[in-house]
């Protein structure tokens, strides 16, 4: 992991990016010492994001199952 100097991270900061999206984290070191950390962020899943179903089924079908099941 490098570690770059603040006028240098403001310079290339487009490169900075993708190194940090690459590796997972880059370094930033401020004048006066302190260190900062530039860390991607993951992408969050919706929790209604889910696979779709292989099935034979007709819509009818399904449709009959459905009401079916509000029946019940």
């Amino acid at each position: 992991m490098e570690v770059y100097t603040y006028s240098n991270a403001r310079q290339n900061f487009a490169r900075l990016l993708d190194e940090a999206k690459q590796s997972g984290k880059v370094l930033i070191r401020r004048r006066d010492g302190s260190l900062f950390s530039l860390v991607p962020e993951k992408k969050k899943n919706s929790l209604l994001d889910v696979k779709g179903l292989n099935s034979k089924m007709s819509r009818a079908e399904l449709l009959d199952i459905l009401r079916e099941s509000k029946e019940v």
